[in-house]
This record gives C-alpha cells, structure tokens and sequence, in this order.
C-alpha cells in the first residue's frame, strides 16, 4: 500500500487535504493533494482524491488527466480500483474504466461484493452477456439480495431469455414481496393474458401497504404497484379499472419527482439562442473514412426508437451500441463542465463558443468506436441526444441522424403511462407531459430551420405500416444497401437493454398506434393541453 511507504510528512499532507475535503474547503484539498502528488508522483489514491476535489470545482478536463494517470498505476485492492472505474466513466473515459475493468478480473480471489459490482460496472459500459456472466458468478458466490437479484433477472431478459427471467423475478419477488422494482419488471416482461396475470398478488401487496404512506421509500414502492396493476389491467383490456391505478401511481411520482419546467425552458431556449453560432463555424474534416461510422437515432422517448434500432441493427453492416450517453459526456469534457444538471447544461451552452468541435468528433469516437465489433456502422441511440443535434453535425458532419417521430397524442401518452422513476419527471403529470412536448416541437423545429436535411424524420406510424417502404428510404439516408433481415428485428439476437426489451422482439405490429382512444375521456386535459403547444415535430413526406 501507498500509505504505508509515505514518510511523516507525506501522511501529514494526506490527513489534511482528507480535513479539507470533509470541511468542502475544496482550493486548501486541491493544493495539498497537489503538493503530495509532486512529492508522490505513483500516489494514485492521492491522484483520485484529487480528480473528485477537480470535479467539484467543475474542472473535469483537469480531473481526467489524473484519472488516466492513475490508471497507468492501477490499484491492485478491489474497492479503490471499482471507484476509479465508477469515476473514469462519470467523466466520459469508456476505454480506460474498461481497462481497469479488465484488471480487477484478474484479482485472484474475489468476493460476491466485487463480482457484482463488476457485473454493474459492465452493465453501465453495455456489455450486457458479459455481464450476465458476472452477476451468475455473484449469486452463486453467496450475493443475496434483491437488488441483485433483480438485476440477474434484468440482464437475462435484456439477452432474450424472458421466460428464465420472468421466473427470477417470480422467484425474488416470494422472498421480497414488496420490492417494487421487481414487480415494475415483472408486469412490464410480457403482455399479460386473463390466465396468467399477477393481479391478485399485487391486490393483496396493496392491500397489506399504508395507503398513504409518510417515508418517500413507501410511497414509491406504493407508486410502483400501483403502476403495475394499471399495466396488467390494461393488457387485459379492463381500461376503466386501470385508469385510476394509473392516476394513484402518478399523482405519487410528480410529489417524489417534481418537474422543472422552468428549467427544461431554459435549456431550450439557450440551445435555439445558440443554435446558429454553433452550426455557423468552420467545417471539421473527416478522418479515418474507413473506420466505423456512429449512426445517432433521436427523438422523444417511447416514440419508436427501439424499434427502428432493432431493424437498422440487423442489417450485416450495423450493430446497436444501445443507449449510451458518451457524446455529452465528452461534450463537456470539451466544454471543460463536469456534468451536473440542468445548470451544468447552461454553462456549457454558453462556452460552445470556446469547443473545439474536431477534438470533441475525435473523442467521440476514440471513447465509441470499439462498439462497433467489426461492422461499419454502429448505432447511438439515445432519444435525448435530439438535444444535441448541432454539436453532433459540427462535429461528426459524417454520421447519419435518424429522428424518430410519433403522433403527438400517441407519444405524450405513452410517456404519461410509463414508469420512469427518479428520470423524465415530465412524465408525471399531463400538463407537464404537454409543455415537455411543446419545448421538444420547438427545438426540433428549429433544427429543420436552421439544419435542413441534418437529420431524416422517420415516422413511426409510416415505420409499422408501411416497414419496407420506411426502411428504404432509411438505408439511403445511412448509405446502406437493402436487406431483407431488416423487416424481421424479432430475429435480432443481440442484447437490448431499454425498458421496451420485451416487446422488441416481436415481430413489426400496429398495436401500438391509437393506444390512447382506450382513455379519450380521461385524456381529455392531455389533449387540450397538446392543443395550445407549440407547432409540433414537422415530419418529411
């Protein structure tokens, strides 16, 4: 160990920057660690501590190179090596934390705890049968709890084996009753059939719950049942008892998750203000013409993207690297903003003038490229990079955009029906719902304006029933060339870990459209409210 080889003086230096960043006396923390990194240059704890202090002071370019410094010493203990995993990726550096991913496997000895933080680890990354492998080792190790067994259960679903996982789940959920998070998945694995449903496990559950309860662990757990029962109502086409299910379920989630209305607005208007001075600036040249290329596929959650995905993904040239969010991570790298929240944002809307938009297509690609496993495309989707629509044509010019577009009452209810947790707090609520829809017609509209022809509409109407015709107007735009397996996504074998997992291996249906004439009355504020948004999302002929 470090610590053991320090003289006096090195471990007085230690104890005080430890009592600095306890008193959050941060400028003290960073030049005492400084002062004990010029003394211990291969002190990599040292090194850590400093990029968190770094971090704090919103200096993430900074904190990085002591990151990938201390990763050229990697720590050879399981805690500390797991937290600079956990830190690489929060600042965007995918390939170092898989290294030390690759190190921490070749530990001898390992406990549960590390075998399950490592199937964690390789969750976040996306390397979903890798860490399915993990999390087996884990749970055969002794690891017993219900988060990790639910997490077993999540990734052998995400790798297509919904009946094995749906007995996981069954299994947990004996053991834990009232783990919400489970019973969410459970409903969520399949469509529901009058003759083998969950509905009297999950009266009985609610029953023996407070109906009001006071702690916010009760009330989501209450929320989560709740909204599992409007799920399986719904499947069995009971919509008048599932509505109010649903309604119980929200009107928790919007006191436990409050929408920021002002500040998404903020955000939207920043990015419409600077919309043109980003676009504006000097061309970033291609290089590497021959390596994989990222395909970005955008658009409001729940509006088809997983789907159009799974069918872009099973042509032989392509592979889905999921939803992976490395372009704004390296966004603010380049920005030099540690990620943060809607004011993080702001800060690094206001310096776009200052990125250097060929380093930030380089680390893009430097941080993703490895997802591609061979194939000449690979696909970034994730619906809120419709965010980034001008940082992503300025610095990737080369990589196709995909938006994907959904009937406006369609795709307002299906995110007001979903259960989202502790992320979308718009989903909550049907008036937040609506204003969310107006800000996102806005700024979508304005790409059109301000960057036509940036990015290709796909409606997902059009995709459902008309695929064949969609999808070839989709390969032209990627520069593809037509493949049949493309119209069959249910034979896709590769992992897909988003909430619509299930359902996607299925083959192409329309059951998905006109899902929300099930609720007309009760939808009524939702439509009202979508009435008096703004122009919504202009979809090309």
């Amino acid at each position: 160990m470090i610590s053991q080889t320090l003289s006096t003086a090195e471990n007085r230096l230690r104890r005080r920057a430890r009592q600095y960043i306890d008193n959050q006396q941060l400028g003290a923390a960073q030049a005492t660690l400084e002062a004990l990194i010029q003394r211990v240059p291969e002190d990599t704890p040292a090194r850590m501590d400093l990029a968190r202090v770094l971090l704090w002071r919103d200096l993430p370019r900074a904190a990085t190179t002591h990151l990938l410094q201390a990763v050229d010493r990697p720590p050879d203990e399981p805690a500390p090596l797991i937290q600079l995993t956990q830190q690489l990726l929060h600042c965007g550096e995918v390939v170092a934390a898989r290294a030390c991913l690759d190190h921490l496997a070749r530990l001898p000895s390992p406990e549960a705890s590390v075998l399950a933080a490592q199937a964690h680890l390789k969750w976040m990354v996306g390397e979903i049968p890798v860490a399915r492998t993990w999390m087996d080792r884990a749970i055969a190790a002794g690891i017993d709890t219900p988060n990790e067994h639910h997490t077993q259960a999540m990734l052998y679903q995400f790798t297509g084996e919904v009946s094995r996982a749906e007995q996981m789940l069954e299994t947990c959920l004996r053991r834990w009753p009232r783990f919400g998070t489970a019973v969410m998945s459970l409903a969520n694995m399949r469509r529901q059939t009058r003759e083998s449903n969950h509905l009297a496990f999950l009266s009985e559950q609610l029953q023996r719950m407070p109906a009001n309860p006071s702690d916010p662990s009760g009330q989501l757990t209450r929320a989560q049942f709740e909204a599992a029962v409007f799920k399986e109502l719904d499947d069995l086409g009971r919509f008048d008892e599932a509505w109010p299910a649903l309604e119980r379920s929200k009107a928790i989630m919007s006191t436990l998750n409050p929408y920021d209305a002002s500040g998404e607005a903020a955000v939207i208007d920043a990015l419409i203000s600077q919309s043109e001075s980003i676009i504006a600036g000097p061309d970033v040249a291609v290089t590497g013409a021959d390596e994989p290329t990222p395909i970005f596929i955008v658009g409001m959650p729940r509006s088809g993207t997983t789907l159009l995905d799974r069918m872009l993904s099973s042509h032989s040239a392509v592979v889905s690297a999921g939803e992976i969010n490395d372009f704004v991570r390296q966004l603010h790298w380049a920005a030099d903003v540690a990620p943060g929240g809607i004011d993080a944002m702001l800060r690094v809307i206001r310096h776009s003038p200052k990125i250097d938009f060929a380093e930030l297509g380089t680390r893009y690609l430097k941080q993703t490229q490895w997802r591609a496993e061979g194939h000449r495309f690979y696909i970034d989707k994730l619906p809120i990079n419709v965010q980034m629509v001008p940082f992503i044509r300025r610095a990737l010019p080369h990589a196709p955009l995909l938006h994907m577009v959904r009937e406006p009452m369609e795709v307002c209810f299906s995110n007001f029906r979903a259960m989202f947790g502790d992320v979308s707090a718009y989903s909550n609520d049907m008036q937040a719902v609506a204003r969310h829809y107006g800000q996102y017609a806005r700024l979508t509209h304005q790409w059109h304006t301000t960057m036509p022809g940036a990015m290709l509409d796909v409606s997902y109407e059009a995709l459902v029933r008309k695929p064949d015709v969609v999808l070839q107007r989709v390969l032209k735009h990627c520069g593809l060339e037509f493949e049949a397996s493309c119209l069959r996504p249910e034979r896709n074998a590769a992992p897909v870990a988003t909430p619509s997992s299930a359902q996607v291996r299925e083959s192409i249906h329309t059951r998905g459209l006109a899902q929300s004439q099930h609720y007309a009355r009760h939808l009524e504020p939702l439509r009202l409210a979508l009435a008096g948004s703004l122009q919504p999302a202009r979809v090309q002929p």
